[in-house]
């Protein structure tokens, strides 16, 4: 149970939930699949799979959910290729031509008709809440797909006051000053050798980097024409290495051998308990890192929340 990638919502005001009320709200909304006239369905699963029946697995005061989407999938040639067919039969058998919006509704037929043959394409988002931290993290690899699951989090609570973080400065400022050296590096944080560059102007062009110095010659040479740094390349504490951009998201998340070592520890054959192990590691090591790095890129800007009194 590693995530690959950490969106991070932070709670606007206090928030609190137990395990039990959770569950007993996600329950409500548990995923069911498509009907034979459906497109899309969407709906809480067990985040442990076939270990567990329930709907949240919490340890330590952070709660893990899983939100499951089913979409059918109907190739658009295929649908055209049926559409066409009846209309030409249509032109043949009434010597008229066949308009748009008849075949509009053709196409209704035609999607409504093979919806019980189409192929489902299935898809899992986890998260977890963290009200003692104050964050809800997504294991997505965009910020739409954290919408989504923050979205259909909210339908099933009634309420869920999350925002993105935000920071004092740019992250892209603070990229940049960290690879033109005009920023310190924070002590925690060792640069990789990844980046993207962006010419801030509005034909701008982007120039993304690989296997290079980043406080090189080469990179410098980008940044002195006025280029920003909007992604980046970093190992945190030797424990968690990721590419952060400027929107604050994680992506390639990859946990270090040390928390490898201590899952190791754990009996191989008892999958439920390497499960919440993995997942203990990963919650504690995020704990220290997310404050972290907002830290490190200026500090958080928490004008927008409400805290406790």
């Amino acid at each position: 149970m590693w995530f690959r990638n950490a969106r991070v919502f932070r709670f606007s005001k206090p928030f609190d939930i137990t395990a039990e009320t959770l569950e007993e709200k996600l329950a409500q909304d548990a995923f069911k699949p498509c009907g034979p006239q459906e497109t899309t369905r969407q709906g809480w699963v067990p985040p442990m799979g076939k270990h567990s029946d329930l709907l949240v697995h919490s340890a330590g005061g952070y709660h893990l959910i899983a939100l499951r989407k089913e979409d059918k999938l109907l190739p658009a040639s295929v649908i055209k290729e049926m559409v066409d067919e009846k209309a030409e039969a249509i032109e043949a058998e009434q010597h008229r031509k066949v308009r748009k919006k008849e075949k509009d509704e053709i196409k209704e037929e035609v999607t409504l008709e093979l919806l019980p043959r189409a192929f489902s394409k299935n898809r899992r988002c986890y998260a977890y809440l963290a009200p003692a931290d104050g964050v809800l993290v997504v294991d997505a690899g965009s910020a739409k797909q954290a919408e989504d699951l923050a979205s259909a989090l909210r339908k099933s609570l009634g309420s869920l006051p999350v925002r993105p973080p935000a920071v004092e400065q740019s992250p892209a400022f603070t990229f940049t000053g960290w690879l033109n050296e005009s920023i310190d590096l924070p002590a925690a944080i060792e640069l990789g050798s990844e980046c993207e560059l962006k010419d801030p102007s509005e034909d701008g062009g982007v120039v993304r980097c690989k296997g290079l110095d980043l406080q090189g010659e080469e990179i410098r040479t980008h940044l002195e024409a006025g280029m920003q740094v909007t992604k980046l390349s970093l190992t945190w504490d030797d424990n968690a290495s990721f590419v952060l951009d400027e929107e604050l998201g994680i992506k390639r998340l990859k946990f270090g051998e040390t928390l490898q070592e201590k899952l190791d520890d754990v009996d191989s054959d008892d999958a439920a308990a390497r499960f919440d192990a993995a997942f203990s590691l990963m919650t504690l090591e995020l704990s220290r890192m997310i404050p972290g790095l907002l830290e490190a890129l200026g500090g958080e800007d928490r004008s927008a929340i409400v805290e406790d009194t």
